[in-house]
């Protein structure tokens, strides 16, 4: 596939049948939401495909969710990465700087932590669409506030993201993107548990 790495499609592979046997085609089909929708905003001049940690940073907790047979975990998992993907796909198409989200000075395109106007509402247009999704999808029906919270747990995550990007990504070696996309999902899942219990 043109958009993965050999080894990343192999992790898709992984996340792919995890969700299948904890959610079947629903699961499946939020996550191809997720996936298609991400890859499909990612302009094929940058020449970039995904590899294996990336797939699993994105989709490592949501595949978890998907197995522990949590919808909300799983949800909020991909409300958040959706955010983070298309805040930063969309937010590249802003005629306008970015500003660091910690201190709101203007910083060159690319920067982590930085935040556009367009971009940010991309993100929360992309938690917005999973949340829709998510109501649309179970074989059970959930209430509005369901919706509300898969939304507002996509947000989270997306926020989370740029803040952990311009306060501790680079410090270290393994603190790169991936892990920071994988602290962003993981705080979309949580969130959208807390805002449901």
């Amino acid at each position: 596939m043109r958009w993965l790495t050999r080894r990343g499609a192999a992790a898709a592979l992984a996340v792919g049948v995890a969700t299948l046997w904890g959610f079947g085609w629903r699961g499946f089909a939020l996550l191809l939401a997720f996936f298609v929708s991400g890859s499909l905003l990612t302009p094929e001049t940058r020449g970039r495909r995904r590899n294996e940690r990336q797939v699993l940073a994105n989709g490592g907790v949501a595949a978890l969710a998907a197995l522990a047979g949590s919808w909300a975990a799983f949800a909020g998992a991909l409300a958040a990465a959706t955010a983070d993907t298309w805040a930063s796909e969309i937010g590249r198409r802003s005629r306008t700087l970015p500003r660091l989200i910690i201190t709101g000075r203007p910083v060159h395109a690319g920067t982590d932590g930085g935040i556009t106007l367009l971009g940010t509402a991309g993100g929360v247009a992309g938690a917005a669409c999973i949340a829709g999704l998510s109501l649309w999808l179970p074989a059970v029906t959930y209430s509005l506030r369901f919706g509300s919270a898969i939304a507002s747990a996509g947000i989270i995550g997306m926020l989370l993201d740029s803040v952990l990007g311009a306060t501790v990504q680079g410090r270290t070696r393994w603190l790169d993107n991936d892990a920071v996309n994988l602290a962003a999902t993981l705080g979309g899942a949580a969130a959208a548990l807390v805002v449901m219990s």
